[in-house]
């Protein structure tokens, strides 16, 4: 045997079983909205059940989840916690779940009127712990049952059918539709921007500028893709008016803007923009240091408009002196959740910190901020700790701008 085909062999064996040898089994999501109940009604089917052993639902505590019938075993210890062990052959899971969610303030970060839904994957599906047999490769597809009038669906997944998608996330097991949904009387506008099929939807009558939007994207795109090398299948973007949520919000393969919220603010910054950066980027963080990535967000928000040609020098300086006077109380940036002043204060220390590493660098391979993004790009969550070893790294040395009070 040549020694070509012993190390096949010896990496076969070490694998177990070969994806090519894996037991495809069918993961069918099913989802019939009922307006008049502001619910939809789910289902779950697997096509052989007896390939997964359990699913350990974590329903939170907002008691959306009701009305559970399924095929084998459902128990709830809890409100919050479901167990389904599916029975032999096709068993399918159904339930209700309440669509709506109320933010404070009378306004929801999810929706249903009797003309559309708008609302994210990831509570038509609730998380769980997938316990399958060895060598199952489940095959997870979405459909939509519409109301009668209700035209289209679009999501941030593929689409394999009229109102089908196909979901399929390599960093999980169990592979549910996260990100954002919207469906009902909806107008859409698409463009290929690179790689990337990008759509922007939203209810009709709704106030949302698709065109405005999609034009924006693409002025910035290739600037956005040089910082962050990635090429998603898929982005899309939704929005609505009033009572929604006044802001973005984010998912890995799509966001919400308010319909609201101008494209380019008065200060300069582009909330479109920095939903964007999170997206590309997928930067998150622990151990109380939001600041990265919400700054990050924030300053490549700015940066890819100026690279662009979207903001002159003397506008580029009032940006600055906006976030100077907007931050000067902030003592810290450490905290879980950053506010508008500490992003600010981020920001500033970000363009301070490129500045440095661009002039540590100068005699060799210039290297910039955005070398220390792309480092972060490579981790699950990123600490001040992991942030500060990254940027010396690519510095060669230490950074005076990193000693700070502000990151202690």
């Amino acid at each position: 045997m040549s020694m070509r085909r012993l190390l096949l062999s010896a990496v076969l064996l070490s694998t177990g079983t070969p994806l090519w040898a894996a037991d495809k089994v069918d993961l069918d999501y099913k989802v019939k909205f009922l307006p008049e109940s502001d619910q939809a009604e789910v289902s779950i089917s697997v096509e052989k059940g007896e390939h997964v052993r359990s699913l350990d639902f974590n329903l939170g505590d907002d008691g959306y989840y009701s009305d559970f019938k399924a095929d084998g075993e459902w128990t709830q210890k809890d409100p919050q916690r479901g167990l389904w062990v599916p029975g032999k052959g096709k068993a399918s899971l159904t339930y209700k779940v309440r669509i709506s969610h109320p933010r404070g303030d009378d306004r929801f970060d999810a929706r249903m009127t009797e003309d559309w839904a708008l609302l994210r994957g990831d509570d038509l599906i609730p998380s769980a712990v997938l316990n399958q047999v060895d060598g199952t490769d489940l095959v997870a597809r979405l459909e939509f049952d519409l109301p009668k009038g209700w035209r289209s669906v679009e999501t941030g997944w593929p689409r394999v059918g009229k109102n089908k998608f196909r979901i399929d996330n390599p960093q999980r097991k169990f592979d549910r539709p996260t990100g954002w949904i919207v469906a009902g009387k909806i107008g859409t506008r698409r463009a290929k921007l690179g790689e990337t099929q990008v759509t922007i939807a939203a209810p009709v009558g709704e106030g949302m500028r698709r065109m405005d939007a999609l034009t924006l994207l693409t002025f910035v795109w290739p600037e956005m893709q040089a910082v962050f090398p990635r090429d998603p299948a898929k982005l899309l973007v939704v929005g609505a008016g009033d009572p929604m949520w006044r802001g973005g919000l984010s998912a890995p393969n799509s966001y919400f803007m308010h319909a609201d919220r101008p494209l380019v603010s008065e200060n300069g910054t582009s909330s479109l923009v920095h939903e964007l950066v999170h997206v590309f980027s997928r930067i998150s963080d622990t151990d109380n240091s939001d600041w990265i990535s919400e700054g990050l967000a924030e300053y490549y928000a700015i940066e890819v408009m100026r690279r662009a040609g979207g903001l002159s020098e003397d506008r580029y300086q009032k940006v600055r002196e906006h976030l100077i006077k907007w931050s000067k109380p902030v003592k810290s940036l450490r905290t879980e959740n950053s506010t508008g002043p500490i992003t600010a204060r981020a920001v500033l220390l970000l363009q301070e910190l490129d500045r440095e590493i661009r002039q540590a660098t100068k005699d060799g391979q210039q290297r910039s901020l955005d070398d220390v993004a792309r480092g972060l790009m490579r981790m699950d969550k990123a600490s001040t700790k992991d942030f500060i070893e990254i940027t010396e790294n690519v510095m060669g040395r230490s950074s005076k701008v990193l000693d700070t009070r502000l990151l202690r």
